[in-house]
């Protein structure tokens, strides 16, 4: 047999505790024609007759008493069920099974954690890192994966973060030793340090150039090494290019092209509510990635240097 409706339940034990369909349309504030109807289709959905109707009120048949203890038990177990749960949310605790870029890892996990910890002391958080230019596919097994391009078609459930902006920016030596492009097409004939396809924009004109690139990695971090020495040309998060210890080492190249950003989104399994521990990690990121609490700015000013999260992923943090 299937499951009754849950609110034709309700309101059988309501009007058990009434004694009348009008007292209980009263407590309920609906018609008295509603809740009678309710009551029908509880009657209908058992087959079997839970209340003899008379003009004096209502009498409970005996398997209409046997039910209604069955119900406030169950009832009283939802009810039950709903306060754990909701002491959880307020003092989470568990494992949380996390998969995401190294460069996350590094960037935004390694610098933010003790402070998730003093806020929810009864998490444990398991981080499997993976190479950021490596499309891994989600697993059953893991809470969150952390993807850099959203998936197109996917059983899980998606939750954008802001994405980081981007310029190309070589070393002066480099320049002053080898030119400065005046156009996307001159990057094919400099040292580009990078992965891909460079997907420049300039307003509505879209430019991607044919890079050979003398050094292929997706690691920002290698990008920053290699342009500040003077390799080449490199596509760098801007917050990382504008840093203190970094702006006076390198030149913008370009800066009226744009690349793509560096975009973040949270796959996850689960209904509309997630579990309160995936809830409050995704919240948590979600204070912190791409404002100014954002690890990576090292306290500068976030304006200027994420997009919306509504963009769709590409490349690494």
């Amino acid at each position: 047999m299937e499951i009754p409706d849950l609110n034709d339940v309700r309101t059988f034990v309501l009007i058990a505790q009434a004694g009348t369909l009008t007292a209980a349309a009263r407590e309920l504030n609906l018609p008295t024609s509603t809740v009678s109807r309710s009551l029908t289709r509880l009657e209908q959905h058992l087959d079997v007759l839970l209340v003899q109707r008379s003009p004096r009120g209502l009498v409970l048949t005996d398997f209409g008493k046997e039910y209604l203890q069955t119900c406030r038990q169950a009832l009283r177990t939802l009810r039950d069920g709903g306060e754990l749960l909701e002491s959880r949310r307020e003092r989470p605790s568990g494992l949380i099974k996390v998969a995401c870029p190294v460069t996350m890892a590094r960037n935004i996990f390694a610098p933010l954690l003790k402070k998730f910890f003093e806020r929810y002391p009864d998490l444990r958080v398991e981080i499997e890192p993976y190479a950021s230019g490596w499309d891994q596919e989600p697993r059953e097994d893991v809470d969150v994966f952390f993807k850099l391009r959203a998936p197109r078609d996917s059983l899980r459930r998606v939750r954008p973060y802001p994405g980081t902006k981007r310029g190309l920016f070589a070393s002066p030596d480099y320049l002053s030793a080898f030119g400065t492009p005046a156009t996307p097409d001159e990057l094919t004939s400099h040292t580009c340090i990078g992965s891909g396809i460079w997907k420049l924009s300039r307003g509505s004109k879209l430019a991607a150039p044919n890079i050979v690139f003398r050094v292929v990695t997706s690691d920002p971090l290698v990008h920053l090494k290699l342009a500040t020495s003077g390799l080449g040309i490199a596509s760098l998060p801007l917050y990382m290019a504008k840093r203190p210890d970094t702006r006076h080492q390198l030149v913008p190249v370009l800066p009226l092209w744009s690349p793509e950003p560096i975009t973040l989104c949270a796959l996850f399994s689960g209904s509309a509510r997630l579990t309160p521990k995936v809830q409050v990690l995704l919240d948590f990121l979600g204070e912190h990635i791409g404002t100014n609490q954002d690890p990576r700015l090292q306290q500068m000013p976030a304006k200027g240097f994420f997009t919306d999260p509504t963009l769709a992923a590409t490349s690494g943090p």
